[in-house]
């Protein structure tokens, strides 16, 4: 605060020379109470000026001794046009990036009746059920969505992203455990995104857990890890069968966490078919724009058995008093409900708006829609990975579905970014040289044969046989065989032929 708060009353002109200032003063809009009301409140609480009230309030020791170096005041509008120049000065270019963010293609009823309505700008708690009653139920499909698509029994209504959720599971699997374990070792895999790895390990260390980041295919597992971490598919792209490990950690007494993709769910074999007992990621492919990474709604799925110490919020259905189903919040875990120490979560854990636009992109599509979605992501990925290799680079062997590791080859890391950069494209940099490329549904032809060109491939090949030739099919036990989203609503609008 400045010594003095607010300057004497501006000497306003009069008569037509008035109409000179602007009109559209940011001070007026923003700035709260005009004079006569300031005045008012001064008579009310008893002070003699804005500044006794200064005196009285705020203590000399912690206030400016000068006053702020401001500019003079300008017009709103003239602000924002600079604002708008200084952005018009940022190059925007195309991110294959990856790493559980994707462009994506936004349907425009989602965009104009969800997105940029008012209406539905909250994340925090429908208390008013009654209401409230669309928000939940849209909550409600959010739920159905997840759960359908990992194969596990329920579904919170979101969280806050990929990263904070896998600590959320971390910190379950911990809750999960006997009284009298000892079990203090979360194990987390190194082909698990690298934020999500930075999060679980700051999370750990106030709650005293030992974190081991390493290959899920050497680690054993013994009494002493209470829960393990895996990428499906993995931060590379590639796609493991996960059963084996699994087994060996049930095994141990170990719940298993596996951080997963909503899109690629549609032809994987979902973590709840394999024995996961906890299924993460984020939601922000459905639908939901990329905002510089944020904000994005994760998701979480669960077994039964640990739907109570599950965080979040979770939206069930009931009957009124006539009968008539009605949704409303249920297992209400948060510290306004329950002691604080017991607690699962709070009020801000969630992030409803868009937790509710991926739901509705799933309405919108359906489920041939987004398995068409799905299979075109991976039509282009196989495309890009099948010239890739023809031209000498090495991209490993495992099955994958829109992200591809690239190493080897004639250009060098420094060259391939360099040439890319110059067709403003971002790529993934890895340390070991190699570059990462992920695709998603927004990805054109045209941007295909950018990418070959980046990596000196001539792409003048006609694609379109080249897509006929492409063999899609997951082998056992990758390939999906359930069934997913069979309610009604996802069927509404989605009516795509099946690829």
């Amino acid at each position: 605060p400045m010594e003095k708060s607010l300057p004497t009353p501006p000497v306003r002109r009069t008569g037509q020379a008035s109409l000179l200032a602007p009109t559209d003063a940011f001070v007026e809009r923003h700035l709260g109470p005009n004079w006569a009301e300031v005045e008012e409140m001064l008579a009310v609480i008893g002070a003699a000026s804005l500044d006794d009230l200064i005196d009285q309030t705020v203590p000399a020791a912690i206030r400016l001794r000068r006053p702020l170096r401001l500019p003079a005041p300008r017009p709103e509008s003239d602000v924002l046009a600079e604002m708008a120049g200084m952005a018009a000065r940022n190059r925007i270019y195309r991110s294959f990036i990856g790493m559980g963010y994707y462009d994506t293609l936004t349907p425009g009823v989602i965009l104009r009746n969800i997105m940029e309505n008012p209406g539905w700008y909250t994340q925090y708690t429908p208390y008013q059920a009654e209401i409230a009653q669309g928000r939940l139920e849209a909550l409600l499909n959010f739920q159905t969505l997840v759960s359908d698509l990992t194969g596990l029994d329920i579904a919170n209504a979101s969280l806050l992203d990929e990263a904070t959720a896998a600590a959320e599971a971390m910190v379950m699997c911990k809750r999960a455990q006997k009284r009298s374990s000892q079990a203090n070792v979360f194990f987390v895999s190194e082909k698990c995104h690298p934020q999500t790895i930075d999060v679980i390990q700051g999370r750990a260390e106030p709650l005293g857990y030992a974190v081991v980041v390493g290959d899920h295919r050497s680690y054993e597992v013994g009494a002493e890890t209470f829960g393990v971490l895996l990428q499906y598919p993995d931060t590379e792209g590639s796609i493991h069968d996960l059963r084996t490990f699994t087994e060996q950690a049930h095994a141990a007494d170990a719940l298993v966490v596996v951080a997963t993709d909503l899109l690629a769910l549609t032809l994987l074999t979902p973590p709840g078919d394999f024995g996961a007992d906890i299924a993460v990621g984020n939601s922000q492919r459905f639908g939901v724009p990329l905002g510089y990474g944020g904000p994005h709604a994760a998701f979480m799925a669960t077994t039964d058995d640990l739907k109570r110490i599950m965080p979040g919020r979770l939206v069930g259905v009931s009957k009124d008093a006539e009968g008539k189903m009605a949704m409303r919040l249920a297992l209400q875990t948060r510290e306004q409900h329950i002691r604080r120490d017991k607690a699962t979560s709070n009020i801000c854990t969630a992030q409803v708006l868009l937790a509710i636009m991926a739901s509705m992109y799933a309405v919108y599509h359906g489920p041939d829609g987004l398995r068409r979605i799905a299979r075109r992501v991976q039509l282009l990925t196989t495309i890009l990975a099948g010239e890739l290799k023809n031209f000498g680079y090495e991209l490993g062997d495992a099955p994958f579905f829109d992200t591809l590791k690239i190493s080897g080859g004639p250009s060098s890391q420094a060259d391939l970014i360099e040439e890319a950069l110059s067709l403003g494209v971002n790529l993934r940099i890895y340390a070991d040289g190699a570059v990462g490329v992920s695709l998603d549904e927004a990805t054109t032809v045209q941007e295909l044969r950018t990418l070959l060109e980046i990596f000196g491939v001539d792409g003048d090949e006609e694609l379109e046989g080249l897509a006929e030739a492409a063999v899609l099919d997951y082998p056992t036990p990758f390939a999906r065989s359930s069934d997913f989203l069979t309610h009604p609503i996802f069927n509404v609008i989605g009516s795509e032929t099946e690829m």
